[in-house]
């Protein structure tokens, strides 16, 4: 088998590691605590193709998204600077952020539930770093430096003319691209057309957009042109909490050793079950491909993202040698010592019937949010006043309309039914969607109507059809009166 490659890996000094050696220094890590760069070869197979689809679908859809609109709204965006955050075109406001909250919990439920039952499917097939890395960045270079036999040659090699070239043109493109995905993360923050302007205006109308701009561009840079993979081996939480998770009915990318041992070099013609050998025949294949340098045969690891690179890899070799595919293939712990089928446990059951339920009150909680959001606050200091026997108060009202809707809307007391409003403006208050409408109220009461110095009062908003918006509950003041 002539292209099986031998393994190869740059350490801390520079140096070649033995064959022999390698799967027990393999990782990022020198024991001593320096950098192991790893070469991947490229990978090809069934599993990469799928990947490559759903990376390309994904890419798509960062790249579209904001530009998309709904009702004059985008379809996502997270200003946080204006505090205005939209989903699927609808607007959510501070006074919505309970709301996110449980949105936000209810998607880590939904995680910890995927990963229970199907391990770190996520961190291989969507993870905007898994997405970025290796269906851009690492196809650039393999674009520039070839596969992984002519990287290495050209890390090896004196910075000549020719390494030079190769060095400054990727990392040339790397900055172009870390600037692309800088400034359309900038559009789900403020918008395309506030980013559009802010480029057209230049850097000296906008030096601090400009300078937050630089900085986040480095800091793409230096994850995909260097510290790459360490970022799911070192940084990445989640690569933690699937420790915890992760059981022996969880599916994931597993190598049947039960299968695939003993290990033993390929031998043409050689009836392997007869001499006591696996069907590994430790070409190291699943190795040399793997983007984060770890063995699977060595069993289930933190480093593992199930990318599938290593099962595409062993099945080209099975195929090529005439044994069965599937020796690292997706599986449970389980399914592999004991030869048993998957099985929704317990555990997976009380997670999602508990997610179901959060999910469900979520969704109440969407439907039942209101159209329109209205407080009524007395100023600071005020008091009351008693004119032609009627005592007033003085409200400032807030009207927030949270609709693609402009409103027009009109104020009643709703409990005591009998207040009057008087309105420093017209009666018919208009509120433009997403926007907020301000203005002072006076409401008078009969005096003889009034029994204690200070009274909860309900105040209602209508629409023009008479429809009940919102209601607040406030409270009246009145003059102290002595109760015998």
């Amino acid at each position: 088998m002539s292209d099986i490659e031998e393994i190869e890996v740059r350490g801390g000094q520079g140096q070649v590691l033995d064959p022999e050696t390698y799967r027990d220094s393999i990782g990022t890590m020198e024991q001593s605590g320096k950098r192991r760069w790893v070469f991947p070869r490229k990978p090809k197979g069934k599993y990469t193709n799928y990947r490559n689809i759903v990376s390309y679908l994904l890419l798509i859809v960062y790249f579209t998204l904001p530009f998309i609109k709904i009702n004059g709204n985008p379809l996502l965006m997270f200003n946080v600077i204006d505090r205005e955050f939209f989903i699927f075109g609808q607007p959510f406001y501070p006074q919505d952020f309970f709301i996110l909250t449980l949105g936000a919990i209810a998607s880590l439920i939904f995680i910890i539930v995927f990963t229970i039952a199907f391990g770190r499917i996520f961190c291989g097939w969507i993870c905007p770093q898994t997405i970025f890395m290796e269906s851009i960045f690492r196809k650039i270079e393999y674009l520039i430096e070839g596969d992984r036999n002519k990287q290495m040659k050209l890390d090896r090699q004196e910075w000549n003319s020719e390494k030079i070239w190769k060095r400054s043109l990727k990392w040339s493109v790397y900055i172009i691209i870390s600037l692309i995905i800088t400034h359309f993360m900038f559009m789900y923050i403020v918008g395309y057309e506030e980013v559009f302007k802010i480029v057209g205006e230049g850097p000296f109308a906008h030096p601090t957009n400009f300078i937050v701009m630089i900085l986040l561009t480095a800091a793409f840079y230096f994850v995909f042109a260097w510290f790459r993979e360490q970022v799911c081996t070192l940084v990445c939480p989640y690569g933690r909490l699937q420790g915890v998770l992760i059981d022996k009915d969880t599916i994931n990318v597993f190598y049947d050793f039960k299968r695939g041992e003993n290990r033993s070099k390929w031998r043409k013609g050689e009836d392997r079950k007869a001499a006591g050998k696996g069907d590994c025949i430790d070409c190291h294949q699943c190795v040399v491909v793997c983007p984060t340098g770890i063995d699977i045969r060595d069993g289930q690891q933190l480093e593992c993202i199930n990318c599938t690179a290593c099962i595409d890899a062993c099945d080209e070799v099975m195929e090529k040698v005439g044994l069965p595919k599937g020796l690292i293939r997706y599986a449970s712990e389980n399914e592999i010592e004991k030869e048993t089928q998957f099985k929704f446990t317990g555990r997976m059951k009380g997670f999602s019937i508990f997610l179901l339920l959060l999910v469900g009150f979520l969704g109440y909680l969407l439907y039942s949010r209101g159209e329109m959001e209205a407080k009524f606050i007395k100023p600071a200091g005020s008091t009351f006043f008693v004119r032609d026997g009627k005592i007033t108060n003085t409200y400032n009202y807030t009207f927030l309309n949270k609709t693609n809707d402009k409103k027009i809307v009109t104020i009643k007391v709703i409990d005591p039914a009998h207040g009057e409003i008087t309105y420093s403006a017209s009666s018919k208050i208009q509120v433009d969607r997403d926007k907020i409408s301000k203005g002072t109220i006076n409401i008078s009461f009969p005096e003889g109507d009034m029994k204690l110095s200070k009274q909860n009062i309900t105040i209602g908003v209508y629409d023009m059809k008479g429809k009940l918006i919102d209601s607040y509950q406030t409270y009246f003041e009145g003059p102290f009166k002595l109760q015998f």
